[in-house]
């Protein structure tokens, strides 16, 4: 009717009944997202043969896109959402991806998006990060004081497990990297204050201090302030950098063998598709206008 792209029906009476969209088009924390043009980034990373994006709600009021793909072998799933990263804002990045051998489809052989499993909770392997500085303990450190942050890291764990659905959290771990946005953060920091007693705890420490080990530190500090000062790391000084010796500049390669260096392999699929987005993009235009 209003070319809108919702399906309706209407009734005798002349009221209408929202049955869907006619497209893959939803609506997530306020931000309405295309489908199919996530599905496009996700089937351009390398190794991946197709692609597909859903938004479930396996918990209530807790909406998040599952990427599902198919590949020859299973790929690292913080390596391609770092790279879909790169193409795609935040918040169009699915929260999890899941590898599967093949589609569910329907009796028209078309993608069953109903049938499609639910992720399971498991941790992220992130990439290893760079070398951290020495980390050198101060002298006079309690080993009940030790305890005590060790179970209250456990503790703000099993709050984060419970939240965000993901299962053996390190230390090193993000809030945010293992899925977590700020609906959930407002679930977590209610929880932690509830639970552990930091009543001086406010939502922008979950944000400035995303880690579990920092945020611990945090919660310690406002829960028992000299334990936390005794715990505090004394970070040791950094080495000197050494100077590289100087390497003679390469000899510049001739044109012609640059030019005969073949171009990187594009997936027809993801270039189809996202043709056909650019498409639909321009139709809408101009009925709109």
């Amino acid at each position: 009717m209003y070319r809108t792209g919702d399906l309706v029906r209407r009734r005798i009476d002349g009221r209408i009944d929202f049955i869907g969209r006619v497209d893959h088009q939803v609506k997530l924390r306020g931000f309405r997202i295309e489908l199919g043009e996530i599905e496009a980034v996700l089937e351009d990373q390398t190794g991946v043969t197709q692609a597909v994006v859903v938004a479930r709600e396996d918990q209530p009021g807790d909406i998040r896109l599952v990427g599902y793909y198919t590949s020859e072998a299973p790929l690292n799933e913080a390596t391609v959402k770092a790279a879909m990263g790169a193409d795609l804002p935040a918040f169009m990045v699915p929260t999890h991806l899941v590898r599967l051998e093949t589609f569910p489809l329907t009796p028209n052989k078309k993608v069953d998006r109903k049938a499609l499993p639910a992720p399971v909770a498991k941790k992220v392997a992130a990439p290893k990060p760079a070398a951290a500085p020495v980390v050198q303990a101060a002298p006079a450190v309690a080993a009940g004081t030790a305890q005590d942050s060790g179970r209250l890291q456990a503790q703000i764990a099993e709050i984060w497990s419970t939240v965000l659905g993901v299962a053996d959290i390190s230390g090193r771990d993000s809030f945010f990297d293992l899925g977590g946005h700020s609906l959930l953060a407002v679930q977590a920091h209610r929880s932690i204050r509830d639970e552990l007693g930091a009543k001086g705890l406010s939502i922008t420490d979950i944000f400035r201090f995303p880690v579990l080990e920092d945020l611990t530190a945090r919660v310690a500090a406002l829960t028992d302030p000299a334990a936390a000062a005794a715990t505090t790391p004394v970070r040791s000084k950094a080495p000197a950098p050494v100077a590289a010796p100087a390497v003679a500049a390469p000899e510049p390669v001739a044109a012609t063998a640059a030019a005969a260096t073949p171009a990187p392999a594009v997936n027809d699929r993801a270039q189809a598709r996202s043709d056909a987005m650019a498409r639909r993009r321009a139709m809408r235009a101009r009925r709109s206008a």
